[in-house]
């Protein structure tokens, strides 16, 4: 520990014996409960309590009022907390001799996850966290984003769709099973119903109305095929990338060379896979190669920012560690250099150099995009059981995305000066 943060921690222990007005709400190795302590901000928030978060500090731990029924549900939910004098634990925070800063939490964010009816909780790391974390969440799907209602949300998160309108790529594997069939035909009867002749369509019109989301202030994070389809389906504007097995037509000639990476949001310089056999939709995605495919040594390291000039990075990046157990998914990875300039890069894996990890304005809002499918299920396939995340209340992983839903709750996005 560094001179600056020893005393960091001592202004802490005299704050917590002098006055004890507040609650502190560790997030370092003595939280018990890190998913869950998200939650319990989020409910501080929602019954009008200021929270504070406090950047860096014991692995970007929360200043709460001592309210007495926040208290008997910290409890209720097993998350640890301390009594501390708030003023003082605020200040030396916002001391210069360290790297560490406080953000004011003024207001529960509301939240909607874009995802089809049928989706249950453990089809997706983001609702596994919601619902373990008891952050509450609506369901939208295309009818809803089409009619407008995403203005009702500050953050939205996408379930892992294909905005390219090939049904996730399982066509070589699945083509014959039942349930693929079932949802390729809803789906081209959505299209119809919504006015759209196929399902790419209508996939790239909801992707450009969740694009002008972001650029008019929303907030957006995806995960594994939910980030890179995304910009495939907006580059792809206008281009046929759909093998003729899915959608009855051919593809564009010479369509690799025709996407407009203007339209993108995270990347750029990047070809799809045309194959309708191949497990990937574009080049963007980079997994380890099969030799260091090992969840006992596939690790991405968390990057340190400024949290006094760079607090929305320092804010997406908390954690108690700064090396994240990486996780397989169909979009495991980013390749570096198809990420465009100004987006940041958050985490990265040391040994492959692949991105797992980035966010970036658009307009006046943001998004992050986090690879894989499950922090905590290494290889998920189809079929494969749920996690059940109260056997990992402390998982790193799984805090990078609740970062993601408190980060909207700040008073202001502060900017650099």
């Amino acid at each position: 520990m560094t001179r600056a943060l020893s005393l960091l921690a001592a202004l802490l222990a005299v704050s917590a014996s002098a006055s004890a007005q507040d609650l502190l709400i560790p997030m370092d190795e003595a939280q018990a409960d890190h998913l869950r302590a998200y939650g319990a901000v989020y409910v501080a928030l929602d019954r009008g309590l200021e929270v504070d978060w406090l950047l860096n500090v014991r692995g970007g731990s929360f200043v709460t009022p001592a309210d007495a029924d926040l208290q008997t549900e910290l409890r209720a939910r097993g998350v640890t907390f301390e009594p501390v004098d708030g003023a003082s634990a605020i200040a030396a925070a916002e001391a210069p001799a360290a790297n560490t800063s406080v953000v004011r939490l003024e207001k529960a964010p509301k939240i909607a996850v874009y995802a089809p009816d049928q989706t249950l909780p453990w089809d997706d790391a983001v609702l596994l966290a919601l619902t373990y974390a008891e952050v509450p969440y609506d369901q939208v799907y295309d009818a809803d984003v089409l009619d407008g209602k995403l203005a009702d949300y500050d953050w939205v998160h996408l379930h892992h769709e294909d905005f390219s309108g090939q049904y996730g790529k399982f066509y070589a594997r699945y083509n014959g099973a039942a349930w693929y069939q079932q949802q390729q035909q809803e789906a081209e009867a959505s299209a119809r119903a919504l006015g759209f002749a196929k399902v790419s369509d209508l996939k790239l019109a909801v992707a450009r109305t969740i694009r002008e989301y972001v650029v008019e202030g929303g907030f957006l994070f995806a995960m594994c095929s939910g980030s890179d389809t995304f910009d495939l389906a907006l580059a792809a504007a206008g281009v046929d990338i759909v093998p003729p097995q899915i959608d009855g037509d051919g593809v564009t000639p010479g369509a690799a060379g025709l996407l407009d990476f203007t339209e993108t949001l995270a990347f750029q310089d990047f070809r799809p896979d045309l194959d309708i056999m191949e497990y990937e939709h574009a080049d963007i995605d980079q997994p380890p190669p099969p030799a260091l495919r090992n969840p006992l040594t596939d690790y991405f390291t968390l990057f340190e920012f400024s949290a006094r000039w760079d607090p929305v990075p320092t804010m997406l990046t908390q954690n108690h560690v700064a090396s994240v157990r990486g996780f397989m998914g169909q979009t495991s990875a980013y390749r570096a250099d198809a990420v465009k300039p100004g987006v940041v890069v958050l985490g990265a894996s040391p040994t492959t150099e692949s991105v797992r990890y980035l966010y970036g304005p658009a307009g006046q809002g943001f998004f992050a995009f986090y690879g894989g499918h499950d922090p905590e299920d290494y290889t998920h396939l189809v079929g494969d059981p749920p996690t059940d995340l109260a056997l990992h209340p402390n998982s790193p992983g799984y805090r990078l995305i609740l970062n993601n839903v408190l980060f909207p709750a700040a008073k202001k996005q502060p900017q650099k000066t």
